[in-house]
This record gives structure tokens, C-alpha cells and sequence, in this order.
């Protein structure tokens, strides 16, 4: 992990807790999420043109990518259905990094002590960040249930998309798999809201299509960042949004925050620099 991936990962993290936010925030999440999925197919479908197609190769990674992130969203927009966004948005985004580390070991790759303690540390401090007075209530098990399938998508994604950025270009298959992705939600948008999205407001338009634009702006720095290959180190760090996101939920979503959580925001930051000796 060079201190130039470690900035391009934390910066993805900061726009990844924005655009996260922004969805949580939009009062009809579908339409949300609708508007986000149709900024993917607009920038994407540009790329894509402007790129050309990708190398043969390529296309399973891009389609098991595309079709996991469809999965990833619906997870997430059910996970927002269902509970808050500083206690859900931890859980699904702290389950990932261990999973991927698994997945590392399991395949014979070399993780660093130091860096799997680092990992740990980070995955530890966002799980105690979901903790709803001490422990989880019963009546949260219905949303971090929801939370935890999604952090078992975001690892899949992770794992798939890094040996794809190993042989294909990032800008092109960046572009190709939000393309393929992002007609999905709209579509549900539309058989589920039909006339009614004619009279969404400008504000809620704007603020999920910039969105979407914020969520282009940090998978690709994300991606970028995996063509180091430290790709369970990168998977920790971009966790790092949960922080963020913790502080977005108190400030401006008037969520609860509390010692506790900020205990567990200031063990992320010792797993931080831990991962990044």
C-alpha cells in the first residue's frame, strides 16, 4: 500500500459515504436509487461509446460484476428500508473486508501479518459502530440481516472486479459494468412508481443524479487503487467510509452517534495505520 493508493482509497471512501447518504436522504429511496442507476446508464453508455468494447476476456468479469452490483443495490436499498443509515451502512460495509482477506488466504495469497491485524482492527471498529445501545436489538435483526447479505455482495464484487482490473483497463471496464447495471433500478422505478416519477422535484432530481455521480467518481478511484493488488488492504480502507458516514447520520440525518460510536470511529483509525506500515 503506497501513500498514493492509500489517498485514491480514502478519498472513494469519503465520496462512497456521500453518495450513500444522498440515497438514504431522498425521502423515496427507490426513486433514489432509480436516479442514480440512471446516471450509471447515461455516463457509462458515453464511455462505453467513446472506449469501444472490451477484450474478449473481459466479458465474463464485466457481466459477473454487473449482475452482483445489481444484487449489491437492491440489498442496499432494503437495508435503507428497513434502518438507519449509521447503524445498516456499518454493518454491510464492515462485513466486507474480512470476507475478502478469507478469500485471499483461502487462494494461497500473501497478506502481511501487520496488515490482516490492521484489517481486523478496521472490521472490529465498524461493527461496534452498528451497535444500538451496547448490542443489537431484536428489533434491528430484520435490517442488519439485510445489511450483512449486502456485505456479502459488496465482498463478491470486490473479489471479482480485482482480478479484472489486473488485465483490463479500468476506464473500460468501469464503464461497460455501470452501463449493464444501471437500467436496473430505473426499471423497477418505473413499474413500481409509473406517473407518479413525472412529478418528482428538481431538488430530488439533482440530488440523485449527483449521486450517481459521486458513486462513478468513487468505484473508479476504487478501482484504480485495486490495480495495486493489495486488494484486501483496499477493501479495509475504503470501509474507512463508515466513519463519514457515522458523522453524516448525526449532522445531517439527525441520528444518534453517542461515545460509544465515536470509541469505535477512533479504532478505525488506529486499523488505518495499522494497514498502512
Amino acid at each position: 500500500m503506497t501513500t498514493a493508493i492509500t489517498a485514491l482509497t480514502l478519498l472513494a471512501a469519503v465520496l462512497h459515504a456521500t453518495w450513500n447518504a444522498v440515497a438514504h436522504g431522498v425521502p423515496d429511496r427507490l426513486v433514489g436509487f432509480a436516479l442514480i442507476g440512471t446516471t450509471y446508464v447515461v455516463i457509462g453508455g458515453g464511455a462505453a461509446l467513446a472506449l469501444g468494447p472490451p477484450p474478449a476476456a473481459a466479458w465474463p468479469a464485466i457481466l459477473a460484476s454487473a449482475s452482483v452490483h445489481v444484487v449489491y443495490t437492491l440489498l442496499l436499498w432494503w437495508s435503507y428500508q428497513l434502518g438507519e443509515f449509521s447503524q445498516v451502512y456499518p454493518v454491510a460495509r464492515g462485513t466486507a473486508p474480512w470476507v475478502v482477506a478469507l478469500v485471499e488466504i483461502a487462494r494461497g495469497e500473501d497478506v502481511p501479518a501487520l496488515q490482516l491485524v490492521g484489517i481486523g482492527v478496521i472490521s472490529f471498529g465498524l461493527l461496534r459502530l452498528a451497535l444500538d445501545g451496547g448490542r443489537f436489538s431484536r428489533a434491528s435483526l430484520p435490517a442488519l440481516g439485510a445489511a450483512l447479505a449486502t456485505g456479502l455482495s459488496i465482498a463478491t464484487y470486490t473479489v471479482v472486479d480485482a482480478g479484472a482490473v489486473a488485465t483490463t483497463r479500468v476506464p473500460v471496464y468501469a464503464a461497460w459494468m455501470f452501463l449493464l447495471q444501471g437500467p436496473v433500478m430505473p426499471l423497477v422505478a418505473l413499474a413500481r412508481r409509473g406517473r407518479r416519477l413525472r412529478t418528482l422535484s428538481r431538488g430530488v432530481v439533482l440530488a440523485g443524479l449527483g449521486g450517481g455521480l459521486v458513486s462513478l467518481a468513487a468505484y473508479g478511484l476504487v478501482l484504480v487503487a485495486q490495480t495495486s493488488g493489495a486488494t484486501a488492504a483496499v477493501a479495509a480502507l475504503r470501509e474507512t467510509s463508515i466513519v463519514i458516514g457515522a458523522v453524516i447520520g448525526t449532522v445531517f440525518l439527525g441520528e444518534r452517534f453517542g461515545r460509544g460510536r465515536a470509541v469505535a470511529a477512533a479504532v478505525v483509525v488506529i486499523g488505518i495505520v495499522l494497514v498502512d506500515l
